[in-house]
């Protein structure tokens, strides 16, 4: 069923989808969001700590939860090209129409609530106006960028994002959490499938924004730069294999799908002999390459990789590709460069596989969408390297600061042994 015609004008499904992924840092490929528009933003709080503790896949599953509960609730799970969203690692972005706002907030408040009670994360979130966004000299500017013909994902500029993530770590326009016992409706959310082992010698994590009064144009060819470089990898750096990433019964994530699923009985031993049997139905049918009505398991598995989201610009390039050494070298190299030149900001996090998480509610349609990220912190990691180097520079400062006051009370204190004043005389 047809959304119904926006008071505003804007749809995002009318936008016309890029296919060539470094078109989308043209400013042509962008339409401007309204002021009536919500952007809905969470992270999960010390997300660091918990993939020190080697939790990551229940990150990336909480990341990926908030996008599957506003696609089921905004009615989005059959119309799922009419939701612009981006997948961070840690959490998610999403924008939310002027008359879904209400429902919005209470699936981003259920998920808050699962988050903390059935995956043992601390997740905030936040709903915050564009109008807002646009008030504090921000925009929200919004394109699509198709890696196949059967899905789109958002790509987002003008600062917006980066404003809603930092009022959301702020404390502002909060989401608090549902009652206890809430479920937000995470149909079609899954992670059944092994990490992706590197190919060609890696898998890099890549975070590069544009630095502080870094001049537009020089700050985006530096970023076409790299785009250009991971397009030199073999595969042009996609970190699935051929066929997609290994199958194995029972998978990693079981019990995160266990509790992703609705009350069964109100019985979480119930759920999981229900989760069971449908994933060793599941692995059994992939095995086996399995065709039945609509569906076909060897066409899944091509669609899986085909439609990975393992790039992606959200006013900043974030990219997990497979690479030799050298090539991340040179990655690296360039960026170091651009960022001596003042151009740009970045992390990377190398790591030896990539992880994949999936929300497929039907799986005989084709619209099915995976997240690719880095199993050792990916995104997360890069994103903490970034913030490590973006310290130092505070603290180097405030050292030659502090250095600077003290070489300046010496002089006001006199030289040599008659304690003259070092300044010159007026």
């Amino acid at each position: 069923m047809p959304h119904p015609e926006p008071a505003d004008g804007f749809r995002y499904a009318d936008l016309t989808p890029a296919t060539d992924f470094l078109s989308i840092l043209d400013d042509a490929q962008y339409r401007s969001v309204p002021d009536g528009w919500w952007v809905a933003v969470t992270d999960v709080v010390d997300s660091t700590g918990a993939i020190a503790a080697g939790r990551y896949r229940a990150v990336n599953f909480v990341g990926a939860a908030v996008i599957a509960a506003l696609r089921n609730t905004l009615g989005r799970r059959e119309m799922p090209q009419e939701m612009p969203f981006v997948f961070g690692g840690d959490g998610a972005s999403v924008l939310v129409a002027p008359d879904e706002a209400e429902a919005a907030k209470d699936a981003l408040a259920a998920t808050v609530t699962w988050s903390r009670d059935a995956m043992g994360l601390s997740l905030r979130a936040a709903l915050v106006p564009v109008a807002e966004i646009r008030t504090a000299g921000h925009s929200v500017e919004v394109a699509r960028y198709a890696p196949s013909p059967d899905v789109a994902y958002a790509m987002f500029m003008g600062g917006g994002l980066a404003f809603a993530e930092r009022a959301l770590k702020r404390g502002l326009y909060a989401v608090t959490a549902a009652p206890p016992g809430a479920q937000p409706d995470l149909t079609g959310l899954t992670c059944r499938f092994e990490p992706a082992r590197a190919r060609h010698g890696l898998i890099l994590s890549i975070l590069v924004v544009a630095a502080d009064g870094a001049d537009r144009a020089a700050a985006r060819a530096a970023i076409a730069d790299v785009v250009r470089l991971a397009a030199e990898a073999p595969a042009r750096g996609h970190p699935l294999p051929p066929g997609a990433p290994p199958l194995r019964w029972p998978s990693a994530g079981f019990a995160n799908e266990v509790r992703a699923r609705g009350p069964l009985r109100g019985s979480l031993a119930l759920r999981g002999l229900h989760v069971l049997g449908a994933t060793l139905l599941a692995h059994g049918i992939f095995r086996l390459g399995l065709r039945f009505g609509g569906f076909s398991a060897p066409r899944y598995l091509d669609e899986l990789v085909a439609n990975a989201d393992f790039r992606k610009y959200d006013d900043g390039l974030r990219m997990t590709i497979d690479c030799g050494p050298d090539l991340a070298a040179r990655i690296e190299a360039r960026l170091q460069d651009a960022e001596a030149a003042g151009l740009v900001r970045f992390g990377l996090h190398r790591q030896a596989a990539a992880l994949t998480t999936c929300i497929t509610p039907v799986a005989a349609l084709r619209d099915h969408v995976h997240f690719v990220d880095g199993e050792d912190g990916g995104y997360a990691r890069a994103a903490q390297a970034l913030k490590a180097k973006d310290s130092a520079k505070v603290l180097a400062k405030e050292s030659a600061k502090e250095s600077a006051k003290d070489a300046g009370r010496v002089l006001a204190a006199g030289a040599g042994p008659g304690g003259e004043s070092a300044r010159a005389p007026v």
